[in-house]
């Protein structure tokens, strides 16, 4: 039956061709489908775009589907521009469960009644999402106003049904339309689940958002609220209660005189830096999870929430990056191919010249643009897909690191249109390149390498001693196994001796017989 619902959803809005996608074993539903498409389509989705229609379809199918579209709607390697615009206007709003049930999965988390930690606990929700509501309170030891985030009670089950769903649906498109094998559909649903299902352990949250407040403690450009580590659970999480201007409140900003072009900058400079300098990235920076401190509007600073989706990066991925910007800035292509080669992410076998001559082809068109028109996204987007036409390696940290990059850049192009990437990126990267091959930065890597050589170094003459045994005896090996094998020749070549002399001697006698 869940089946037949999302057949049903789908063709109200007309939002596939399911017919083709059915088995023939269900002729019946087969026809019911073609009704449905003819007879039940929605008022609001005659004369929709398709991309209009699937988002009616995933909102009439509930939050888990809203958050999927979300997801999607960041996959510019997947979706085509209508889809992409679509799925990007899908709102989170979920209706909120009761106040009384939050306030007693809240009692039994920290196991104490309510009133015992917080004073004007408030019922009504703050905000209501697919996976969690906020309530505000104070705290009742120093009368802070924090906000106490819930996960909504028995979600797991509905986003295991509803994520079982999806593999099975993306399976019957991958198995009905040959051409929809490229979208990796299924890949896509296992990146959803895994990211979601990290969404329900709050004390993962609270200790992403305790790294990335320390990371930017007393910044100029990016605040992160507080924790209560001690009052967090994985179904509660007590946080600093913020109070700023949403980031796409744009009237409101111009209102105070907030100073844009600084803003916009800083908001790249943030985004480099979560990415070079800390290796700890938020990768949900959608317009709910923004806000201004516009207290000194000639001054202005983010507010980050909601870090449940974060990303990290390997210091071999921050080299490759850093090193293939520098490369793009430079038309460096040869350099760009022969990095996307030396990382492993394109087989080693890749023609070099090929490859380069590909990115050649689709960037240069590029910098006959203004440097403010530039897309720093599409950049990153066109060299991945170039690359993924030579086979590379699919990186899931890089699909969060296209995604966040994506926002970061349409953030501050809709702050300051006249946003130049180019010469606040270029700089940054490049002085963190040179700071990572600089000799100050060898020796802090080799100072705080000395606790593990600390010890190593008692147990290093018995380790050198093994080595020593060890090499003897695989040498001891080796000499035995050549007088084997020398043995064995000169066994081989005495019986091939005998051999010919018994031919020789049968030959002999069968002569003088006749």
């Amino acid at each position: 039956m869940k089946y037949w619902r999302l057949y049903q959803i789908l063709a109200v809005f007309r939002a596939y061709q399911l017919v083709e996608l059915l088995p023939k074993s269900l002729l019946p539903k087969r026809f019911k489908i073609v009704l449905a498409s003819l007879f039940w389509v929605r008022k609001k989705a005659k004369n929709s775009t398709g991309g209009e229609r699937l988002k009616l379809a995933l909102q009439e199918l509930g939050p888990i589907w809203i958050k999927f579209g979300q997801m999607l709607s960041t996959r510019q390697d997947l979706l085509s521009d209508d889809l992409l615009h679509s799925l990007s206007q899908l709102q989170d709003n979920v209706a909120p469960f009761d106040g009384h049930l939050a306030q007693q999965i809240i009692e039994q988390s920290l196991s104490v009644p309510i009133e015992s930690l917080f004073t004007d606990f408030c019922l009504t929700p703050l905000a209501s999402a697919s996976i969690a509501q906020i309530h505000t309170a104070k705290l009742k030891s120093s009368g802070a106003d924090v906000i106490i985030k819930v996960i909504r009670p028995n979600i797991q089950p509905l986003i295991l049904a509803d994520t079982s769903l999806m593999y099975w649906f993306a399976n019957r498109i991958e198995n009905a339309n040959p051409d929809a094998k490229r979208l990796r559909l299924q890949e896509v649903v296992r990146d959803y689940e895994r990211t979601i299902l990290n969404e329900l352990n709050l004390l993962r949250e609270a200790e992403y958002t305790k790294r990335l407040r320390h990371n930017f403690l007393n910044s100029d450009m990016l605040y992160i609220p507080y924790v209560y580590r001690e009052l967090c659970r994985t179904n509660v999480m007590v946080e600093e209660r913020i109070s700023g201007i949403p980031i796409n409140d744009m009237s409101a900003l111009i209102e105070r005189g907030v100073n844009m072009k600084l803003l916009a900058e800083r908001g790249v400079n943030t985004f480099f830096t979560q990415v070079f300098r800390d290796n700890l990235f938020h990768a949900d920076m959608h317009p709910g999870n923004i806000f201004i401190d516009a207290t000194d509007p000639i001054n202005p600073r983010y507010i980050g929430i909601d870090c449940a989706i974060m990303g990290e990066l390997s210091k071999e991925d921050q080299h490759f990056l850093a090193k293939n910007f520098i490369a793009f800035f430079n038309r460096d292509y040869y350099k760009i191919a022969e990095l996307y080669i030396e990382s492993g992410w394109v087989p080693e076998h890749t023609d070099i010249f090929s490859l380069e001559l590909a990115m050649r082809e689709v960037c240069d068109p590029i910098f006959e643009k203004s440097l403010g028109e530039i897309s720093f996204a599409q950049i990153l987007f066109n060299l991945f897909k170039v690359a993924r036409q030579f086979d590379m390696v699919i990186q899931p940290q890089l699909v969060l690191l296209e995604k966040t990059l994506f926002y970061i850049e349409g953030l501050g192009r809709r702050l300051y249109p006249q946003l130049d990437l180019w010469s606040t990126a270029k700089p940054f990267l490049e002085a963190w390149y040179q700071e990572q091959i600089s000799p100050l930065h060898l020796a802090k890597n080799v100072v705080h390498s000395l606790p593990q050589w600390h010890s190593l170094l008692p147990d290093l003459p018995n380790k050198i001693k093994n080595y020593e045994l060890t090499t003897k005896q695989l040498n001891q090996q080796l000499l035995e196994i050549n007088q084997q094998l020398r043995q064995n020749q000169i066994r081989q070549r005495r019986l091939n001796y005998i051999i010919a002399v018994i031919i020789i001697v049968a030959l002999g006698l069968n002569y003088f017989s006749f």
